[in-house]
């Protein structure tokens, strides 16, 4: 493929827009968003319309045991392993119409504009839908790309329930989306992966850029702090004879962003999930449960967060009088995604003339489990505000639109153009 037709290869954006407008029609949220939860009726009916139109471009539909949805264009040369290309339609319960479904739909658009063209490739491509990516009703996220890779069971996978008591195995075969497939038998056949995502974080915005060159992933780590006070009423307490877990929480996340921020400007830390109990007005707190969220490209930087949060918590606790537990609830280490795709990505912008800078995935993705089965790398688009897992999420079109173009040119040389 010469410089000029490399040029002048892009995707239809009207074509890719209405299919996310379209899908975005499937479990709306309540402000303009999307609550298409994994497993649930929607995500379901999500799938028929992907699989839909996965038909209409003539692909191969294949489904594993996990519901991992894989349409199939076929290469030339019928023993090349093939490029996968992809992410997830499940989202958050207040989600945004983007998040995960701009790659898969613009996996789509890859077939599609091939098919346009009649542009033939030797090794297969495939679009790729990854069940439960989000993990907000089913914990943890990427629960099914990590059961492809090996990183979890499938019996262990199968057997996670909502809060609701329903188990994950049981609402899979429920909308009828379980496939025939043993799941990750694919792994032998992958020659590379390719995801598409928003940046879900406002630094492309702000630098004025139109593609992130994802060249890391954050590791990340959960762990859960539960605090025992003494519950006492608010009025009558003295100060003194007080034990408020809720005071302890709060100056154990002071700590936490120190310890952040000592790792500046790269690693970041926050309690996204509290609870409180009693949670009474008039009560003061007497257990604290809340999960610290550690993130960081480099492995020992996260070790010594974690190491410093139990040490500095626990100091608290003890000049407090107070029992405290620690709990590592989830985790992975970082990801250095691969340099041969990481430069096919910077070289499509490159070619097509978008502005691009490297950048760190500050989320996990289904690519950062993939990324141990075979060649990976991610693209990045803006989002307005860095916003993300909220119903105001937005893009441009022509964000979108230099992000599938981007994917296209990095998808097809790497899946190599016949003549």
């Amino acid at each position: 493929m010469t410089a000029s037709a490399g040029q002048n290869l892009k995707v239809d954006p009207d074509r890719l827009w209405d299919s996310l407008m379209e899908m975005a029609q499937i479990g709306p949220g309540v402000a303009g968003g999307n609550n298409r939860q994994t497993l649930t009726d929607a995500d379901g009916e999500g799938r028929h319309l992907f699989k839909k139109w996965c038909d209409d471009a003539g692909c191969t539909m294949g489904v594993d045991a996990i519901g991992n949805m894989f349409a199939t264009r076929p290469g030339t040369d019928p023993n090349a392993p093939a490029v996968y290309v992809g992410s997830h339609l499940d989202t958050q319960p207040t989600g945004g119409k983007y998040d995960g479904v701009l790659g898969v739909l613009a996996g789509l658009e890859v077939i599609r504009t091939l098919n346009d063209l009649n542009i033939r490739t030797k090794h297969p491509i495939v679009a790729t839908n990854w069940t439960n990516e989000e993990g907000t009703r089913f914990a943890p996220a990427m629960l099914a790309s990590g059961v492809f890779a090996g990183v979890h069971t499938q019996d262990w996978a199968e057997d996670k329930r909502d809060a609701e008591g329903k188990r994950f195995g049981d609402e899979l075969d429920r909308i009828g989306w379980r496939g025939e497939e043993a799941v990750g038998a694919r792994k032998d056949d992958m020659h590379a992966f390719f995801e598409l995502h928003i940046e879900q974080g406002p630094i492309l915005e702000a630098e004025g850029r139109d593609i992130g060159v994802v060249t890391h992933g954050q590791g990340l780590s959960w762990t859960q702090v539960t605090v025992h006070g003494k519950d006492s009423h608010t009025g009558s307490t003295p100060m003194p004879m007080r034990k408020n877990a809720g005071l302890a929480m709060a100056r154990i996340l002071e700590k936490v962003e120190e310890i952040a921020l000592s790792h500046a400007p790269h690693a970041v830390g926050a309690a996204g999930h509290i609870d409180v109990h009693p949670n009474s007005r008039n009560v003061i707190p007497g257990k604290v449960v809340f999960t610290v969220d550690f993130r960081s490209p480099t492995l020992s930087v996260i070790e010594d967060m974690e190491a410093r949060l139990r040490s500095e918590a626990q100091a608290i606790a003890d000049a407090m009088e107070m029992e405290i537990e620690f709990e590592k609830v989830g985790g992975f280490d970082p990801v250095a995604f691969d340099e041969g795709c990481v430069t096919a990505v910077r070289t499509a912008a490159e070619r097509l003339g978008y502005s691009h800078m490297d950048i760190i995935s500050g989320a996990g993705h289904d690519a950062c489990w993939i990324n141990r089965v075979c060649p990976t790398a991610m693209i990045m688009t803006p989002c307005v505000d860095g916003l993300s897992h909220n119903e105001a999420e937005e893009i441009t079109k022509d964000w979108a639109r230099a992000g599938a173009d981007v994917l296209l040119h990095a998808v097809v040389e790497t899946a190599e153009v016949v003549a």
